[in-house]
């Protein structure tokens, strides 16, 4: 079968995030059947219709990314996105349509009323060959764990037993993201197990970690850099989640004599006083912290692995391995107050030398244990499919004043970064027109 995969992300801000999801599921189809895949950020839809005509797909696979870009002041949600797609390929193909990525595990349901498609995934793509495999023989695809419809619809399934391999080709779409920051991207392992409290990324790898084998990092790394790229994100949801694990992985790394330069996001737990050494010998460059709050009650709430002297420990102990450093915060959760808002604020003044990323609200998604916090508060109803951008309330303080307490600190400091956009899209838009490679919010640095 001709198998033509989608990336509808057309988002950039602050940089343009390569898809490494579909070149999983490439691999995983890539002996049966002929692949191609486009990324609506590197081909028009003239291209796309071009490709359509002489790719001639029997079916083809939309990756939703995401659900809606999370600003509760000025939420923008990306299902129409997905439909107006899906509306235009039928016009042009009667291939089947299939949709999966992380957005569409969020809520399928939403996803598929949305865009009529014919199947969807939820979890890991690497499914995608039984679904085939049974439409060629005739059998049920809904009958597979994890594949649903709209008249099949299911629990999400558990994580992918079998083999996962990235089918990494250089080509016209990689260039795109040379060109604009030089950044690329891969894994060192799937599976989160930290349980924080509005977090879903267990419902879309599940809480439990499948390492990579550390060399086998090393060497796709290798790979990368000697395609083009000059950046290297690890896309985990913490580099540091497993510390042996990262630090196998780093010392793989140091071992290939890579010049490229890499970043992660790691947790602010507890670490051997020389692991970020061993970090930045193997080619790390940033630090991103999800630190989300400076409050230990709130730390409680969101059920973090971590408290406030552990974040500044962490802090301390990158920039002594001269690593740039940034810091994620999220307001809004259970039990905010001005009173924990404060404290965060405060503390927050006291970290030196980085970047803070400031979010007000906290998105509320299905199966969270903030979700079913919000349904046993009555602040939400069971049913509610939260598909317009739904965002927890707390009972002390409103989101409203909360974003004022931090805007009034915020101004005229750039390395207080508020919400979505902002000036860091501006500086990086300029700094990649100019050359620079990486993420850059170093230059905002204070």
């Amino acid at each position: 079968m001709n198998i033509l995969l989608i990336s509808v992300n057309r988002q950039t801000a602050p940089y343009p995030v390569y898809p490494l999801g579909l070149d999983y599921v490439a691999a995983a189809i890539a002996e049966k059947h002929r692949t191609h895949i486009c990324d609506l950020l590197t081909v028009t839809r003239e291209e796309l219709a071009g490709i359509i005509k002489e790719f001639a797909p029997d079916l083809i696979g939309l990756s939703c990314r995401n659900i809606d870009n999370t600003d509760y002041a000025a939420p923008v949600s990306f299902v129409p996105d997905a439909a107006e797609l899906a509306a235009w390929l039928r016009e042009r193909t009667r291939a089947i349509l299939v949709l999966g990525g992380c957005g569409f595990t969020m809520m399928p349901e939403v996803f598929l009323r949305a865009t009529g498609a014919d199947f969807g995934i939820v979890g890991e793509g690497e499914r995608l060959p039984l679904l085939l495999d049974a439409l060629a023989e005739g059998r049920e695809p809904t009958e597979i764990e994890g594949v649903v419809s709209l008249a099949n619809k299911k629990d999400a399934p558990k994580p992918w037993p079998g083999t996962m391999t990235r089918r990494f080709v250089a080509s016209g779409r990689h260039e795109y993201y040379l060109r604009h920051g030089g950044m690329l991207n891969l894994q060192s392992k799937r599976g989160c197990v930290f349980r924080c409290s509005y977090c879903s990324y267990p419902q879309i790898e599940g809480n439990k970690h499948r390492l990579f084998d550390p060399d086998e990092v090393a060497s796709e790394a290798k790979l990368l850099q000697e395609s083009g790229a000059k950046y290297l994100f690890f896309t985990d949801s913490a580099f540091n989640s497993d510390i042996a694990h990262s630090l196998a992985v780093a010392h793989a790394l140091e071992k290939r004599k890579l010049s490229i330069r890499w970043g992660a996001f790691f947790a602010p737990v507890p670490m051997p006083d020389e692991y970020f050494h061993i970090m930045r010998r193997s080619g790390c460059k940033h630090v991103e912290f999800g630190s989300e709050s400076l409050s230990d009650l709130m730390l409680k709430s969101y059920k973090k692995p971590f408290t406030v002297a552990d974040v500044f420990a962490a802090h301390e102990k990158a920039l002594a391995a001269g690593l740039h450093v940034a810091h994620y915060f999220l307001f809004g959760g259970r039990g905010e107050s001005a009173a924990t808002l404060t404290e965060s604020l405060d503390n927050i003044e006291q970290l030196r030398k980085t970047v803070f990323f400031l979010f007000t609200g906290v998105r509320l998604y299905p199966g969270s244990l903030l979700c079913r916090q919000a349904i046993e508060e009555g602040r939400i109803q069971p049913g509610d499919t939260l598909a317009e951008s739904t965002f927890y309330r707390p009972q002390a303080i409103s989101l409203e004043e909360i974003a004022a307490m931090i805007q009034a600190r915020a101004a005229a400091r750039e390395n207080w970064l508020f919400g979505a956009g902002g000036a860091l899209d501006a500086t990086v838009a300029n700094l990649y027109a100019r050359g620079f490679v990486g993420p850059l919010w170093e230059f905002l640095t204070q």
